[in-house]
């Protein structure tokens, strides 16, 4: 398939939560158009069946191919660690994945023991297993399941009692486990950042993968000389299949030549 510098990125998440992703992306590539996708009707992904997960997968992919994407950031832990590999074998565009920062974590740690707060699906995936196993004999990784924090995100109620609760619960044995790397292994997870600092202080490291994820896709894009030539803006569409006040209200008015629809696919 022949594609255009001209073409948009193509992003996709289970809801609002890669928007982080997508803010880096615009950031570090002003010039190129986006189109991101949150399928926030079917969110949160975590705690689906792979074989779900890997359908919904495909139908945003198909989505956004027919919007001529030329390149698609599958801007979510749990729908890279269970799809991306059925995504690449079945499609000739380029895809860029995320999964949970370890090895960052595992090279910054003093303690060696770093925490991971990531969905179900993400921390019982195959690709996370292989992942974290090679450096589980260096450093001890204390996983826990981020359960309920995508729910509170997607539907407005990132500063509530609700979420300062759940935190808590998760970081708190962190804490008691002398973590000192947190590693956020949700694309919705870095809106929670400055609840997390107050919890856990400022010696704890956070990482999430924003910037890589990023600069990989940048990389990408020049290897396969898909790199926008415009000195012009990109603009930027985001859909939603629930409702948008949400993304509205992470988007904000940081990134101009947005527009955000609500749209079923």
């Amino acid at each position: 398939m022949m594609h255009s510098t001209n073409f948009p990125i193509g992003i996709f998440d289970s809801g609002v939560g890669g928007t982080s992703i997508w803010k880096e992306i615009v950031t570090l590539l002003p010039n190129e158009n986006t189109i991101y996708l949150a399928d926030s009707k079917n969110a949160p992904y975590g705690e689906k069946a792979k074989k779900e997960i890997i359908e919904l997968a495909i139908k945003n992919t198909e989505f956004l191919l027919k919007q001529h994407c030329k390149i698609i950031v599958v801007a979510c832990n749990t729908a890279t660690t269970n799809a991306v590999k059925t995504l690449r074998q079945n499609y000739d565009v380029p895809f860029i994945g995320i999964e949970p920062a370890i090895k960052p974590a595992a090279l910054s740690t003093k303690t060696n023991v770093v925490g991971i707060l990531a969905t179900k699906g993400t921390l019982n995936s195959e690709l996370f297993e292989s992942t974290s196993s090679i450096f589980k004999e260096k450093i001890t990784i204390i996983e826990t399941i981020g359960k309920g924090l995508v729910d509170l995100i997607e539907n407005g109620k990132i500063i509530s009692p609700e979420m300062t609760h759940l935190l808590v619960s998760y970081l708190n044995p962190m804490l008691k486990e002398n973590v000192d790397c947190l590693v956020l292994g949700c694309t919705h997870y870095p809106y929670l950042i400055p609840q997390i600092r107050k919890i856990v202080g400022e010696k704890m490291q956070i990482i999430d993968a924003g910037l890589a994820v990023a600069k990989q896709t940048k990389a990408i894009l020049e290897k396969n000389n898909l790199l926008q030539t415009s000195i012009q803006k990109g603009k930027h569409q985001l859909f939603s299949n629930s409702n948008i006040k949400v993304l509205e209200m992470l988007v904000g008015n940081q990134i101009a030549f947005t527009e955000i629809k609500k749209r079923n696919f």
